[in-house]
């Protein structure tokens, strides 16, 4: 099989990239490294399966010539990460919608199936949870950019939905939840590598709030598990999927558990989050998912621990840095 993934050099793309290239796989990969990075696909860049187009989805003449060749289309590239898109509010718009116009609209045209990754943003400030896939999203004040990016992956859904339903284009959507692993960055606010940072350096371990907000870590590799499971099958497609883990913790004891993985001597300082991002900035106390549906699909259970996850980025972020390279 010949795959394209957009944003390949990411961090999630390069896990998929990996898993493709070791079974064989043809792999293309379009990205415009303003977050993904070449050292994410540095095992595999030398492989003769291997194909790196550094450009934009914006870049339509470069995008058809991929998806032409290819048979199926990870869709991953999107601006990422709620300090990102704080600090560039209109590239965050223009490349996650009109980006995803390009690979839907081009998808449909040579008939290629995709995957779309979508986010647990997309619930917005709904306290209904377990989230589950149809129920209502709640969207904060549009004057507060914290929102755009959940509007923006709606409307790349919306966008799929309609290929979907008037094109035919064979489309899956997955959710994803709080994914975390080696290569991820803490440049864009990501918490547990920014954690990790903070304590390998005896900096303040920076909790926005009380802590008492939590969430649902997921091990990168277990979500490249379930994707590559879920495209085989057929009754997949036209249908949303959320993916992630349903162990919650506390940001608190999650900087607890780094303090104590780390051996640092970090205090964990409580901070108002918007000396960080904007006035007005909105956090959500809870963000569990509701999976029942992708476990049914294709057995989905994931085999990683919140300890394992700390463990593997940080053994991540400390090999980096004796490289010298830069997560």
């Amino acid at each position: 099989m010949k795959y394209l993934i957009t944003g390949g050099c990411g961090f999630i793309g390069s896990h998929i990239a990996d898993r493709l290239i070791s079974r064989g796989d043809e792999v293309f990969v379009i990205d415009d490294l303003s977050t993904g990075r070449l050292e994410n696909v540095g095992g595999i860049i030398n492989k003769k399966n291997f194909h790196l187009v550094i450009d934009t989805i914006l870049n339509i003449s470069i995008l058809e010539e991929l998806v032409r060749k290819c048979d199926f289309v990870f869709h991953l590239a999107a601006v990422v990460g709620v300090k990102r898109l704080l600090e560039n509010p209109i590239d965050s718009i223009i490349i996650n919608v009109e980006g995803t116009y390009n690979v839907l609209k081009l998808c449909q045209r040579y008939n290629k199936k995709m995957l779309l990754t979508s986010t647990s943003e997309i619930y917005g400030k709904s306290d209904k949870v377990p989230f589950v896939e149809g129920a209502d999203i709640v969207i904060g004040d549009t004057r507060k950019r914290r929102w755009s990016y959940a509007c923006t992956k709606a409307l790349d859904e919306f966008l799929a939905w309609a290929f979907f339903e008037e094109k035919k284009l064979p489309v899956i959507i997955v959710r994803l939840f709080n994914t975390v692993g080696p290569r991820q960055s803490d440049m864009y606010g990501m918490v547990i590598p920014r954690f990790i940072k903070q304590a390998l350096n005896n900096l303040p371990i920076t909790v926005f709030g009380n802590g008492e907000q939590t969430r649902c870590f997921i091990h990168v590799s277990d979500i490249v598990d379930a994707l590559t499971r879920l495209i085989e099958k057929d009754e997949a497609y036209g249908d949303v999927f959320n993916l992630g883990s349903r162990e919650e913790i506390t940001i608190k004891s999650l900087a607890e558990m780094i303090k104590s993985a780390t051996r640092s001597s970090s205090e964990i300082l409580f901070i108002n989050p918007e000396t960080v991002y904007s006035r007005g900035f909105e956090d959500m106390n809870r963000r569990v998912p509701d999976t029942t549906k992708i476990e049914r699909m294709v057995g989905f259970s994931p085999k990683f621990k919140i300890e394992d996850i700390i463990r593997d980025t940080l053994k991540s972020i400390q090999n980096s840095e004796k490289s010298g390279n830069r997560i």
